[in-house]
């Protein structure tokens, strides 16, 4: 097919797993199901529940949670069938390409990697501000031209704690998904063993007073707020880059995306309400670590030092596992020749060690020197416009005969992708317009790389 129609190519489906550019099956449900909650639950929920609850939501936060979880849950269900079917490495970018096309793909994949790419930087921002006061409480302080990013007012020039926790990730990523997974799977127990003790610890001391007013900015509050913390739920997708290295990827995929993302949900819904229920909300209003500051006015001192180290850990799950989703993006893009092939090579231990250090370097140094709080909006608006695309997708992954009709399938047909599709656009126009300035610049640079580079070399093209 010549390049004039270039831009709306499909890719043929076949699953040869035996050639030089394939990944290991080593995955089970439970190790997806913790790469889901290891993605989605890290700052998030030490820190968005109090700063929406102050200002925006109040104690009908709760509602903003389920709205939000709902639309997740809704795309949830359409990824699902994707990875069922299309078990490929490169999640909403490798559906897009067997179902819209290789324009559409390379924009998907483009909006993925910020997605992946910011959070990596964001959360490994905020991993080193919390290990930062955790050093200071035992009088140990970093130099101060290396304890933030560029700053030259306040004296700080690179933040070296993030570089270096994105750094080490991305050694652990390169010695094999396995192992990866085992140590995930560990700090994933340990931080949801935090939070449900913060439940636990948390009820005794609610006052039912405190969910009153339940609504004090209204509806339009709740679905404000809705919007906010969907921040909050960025992440589960990373699962279904996962898709190449499952086995059984028809029965553990589903099982995997949605259980992670269910299990998240309620943990949000739980904590916001015992945190409201202790703390009246306009009280948490500029308070930074709502939860520690909620144990803190209830004697519980020595737990907000607990919380902090679970903090931590959660944050550093979240790093791995979008980690582990970019460098599987770049490996798709890499072998489908959108990318250069060297991105697609894998090392000794069957992992794509090459561009899984290119991209902890280059995100380590994003980290290292980009302030990125105001930049938190464009990981949404890269993820919202991914899910959309995947819930549209549905519709044309149903009537391609060439794909397999097995597997898992969205239920109530055409229902819920519709509804997941007008939620997830509904929540984009929701976003501020400096957010979609700054995608529209990423937009219009991703169609320049593919016009000079992809388009030329993509392996549709050979």
């Amino acid at each position: 097919m010549g390049n004039n129609n270039s831009f709306f190519r499909k890719k043929k489906f076949h699953l040869d797993t035996s050639g030089a550019h394939h990944l290991n099956k080593t995955l089970g449900a439970f190790d997806l199901t913790m790469l889901g909650v290891g993605a989605v639950v890290g700052a998030g929920i030490f820190i968005l529940p109090g700063q929406v609850a102050s200002v925006i939501a109040g104690p009908g936060i709760i509602f903003s949670f389920i709205i939000a979880g709902l639309a997740c849950c809704l795309a949830a269900l359409c990824y699902s069938e994707f990875a069922s079917k299309l078990p490929i490495a490169g999640s909403a970018y490798t559906y897009s390409y067997h179902v819209f096309g290789e324009g559409i793909a390379w924009i998907l994949g483009w909006s993925l990697l910020l997605e992946y790419g910011l959070a990596v930087a964001a959360v490994a921002s905020g991993w080193a501000s919390y290990v930062k006061s955790l050093l200071a409480g035992f009088s140990l302080h970093i130099p101060e031209a290396i304890s933030g990013s560029y700053n030259p007012d306040k004296g700080t020039y690179f933040d070296l704690l993030a570089f270096i926790i994105i750094i080490v990730i991305g050694i652990l990523l390169s010695l094999g998904i396995k192992e990866s997974t085992r140590v995930n799977n560990v700090m994933v127990l340990l931080k949801v063993a935090v939070v449900i003790l913060f439940i636990v610890v948390g009820v005794f001391y609610v006052k039912p007073d405190n969910w009153t007013p339940f609504l004090p900015f209204g509806f339009s509050g709740v679905i404000t707020g809705a919007s906010m913390v969907f921040f909050a739920y960025i992440g589960f997708d990373a699962v279904s880059t996962a898709s190449e290295e499952v086995k059984n990827p028809q029965r553990n995929m589903p099982i995997g995306i949605i259980s992670s993302l269910a299990i998240c949900t309620l943990l949000y819904i739980v904590l916001s309400a015992v945190l409201t229920g202790i703390v009246p909300y306009a009280d948490l209003e500029g308070i930074s670590a709502p939860v520690a500051f909620a144990l803190q006015a209830i004697g519980q001192n020595w737990f907000a030092g607990l919380l902090s180290l679970g903090a931590i850990v959660g944050m550093t799950t979240v790093i791995l596992v979008m980690s582990y989703g970019g460098t599987r993006l770049l490996f798709a893009m890499g072998r489908d020749g959108l990318l250069p092939e060297s991105f697609a090579k894998l090392g000794k231990r069957n992992t794509p060690v090459r561009n899984t250090l290119i991209f902890a370097i280059a995100m380590g140094l994003v980290a290292g020197v980009i302030p990125l709080a105001q930049l938190a909006e464009l990981i949404n608006i890269g993820t919202l416009f991914a899910f959309s695309m995947v819930s549209l997708g549905i519709f044309f992954l149903r009537r391609n005969k060439d794909l397999p009709q097995t597997g898992f399938k969205t239920p109530l047909y055409p229902f819920v992708p519709a509804l997941s599709f007008l939620l997830c656009v509904y929540l984009i126009l929701n976003l501020s317009a400096i957010t979609w300035i700054s995608f529209a610049i990423w937009f219009v640079v991703g169609l320049a790389v593919y016009f000079v580079y992809g388009r030329r070399h993509s392996v549709l093209n050979k």
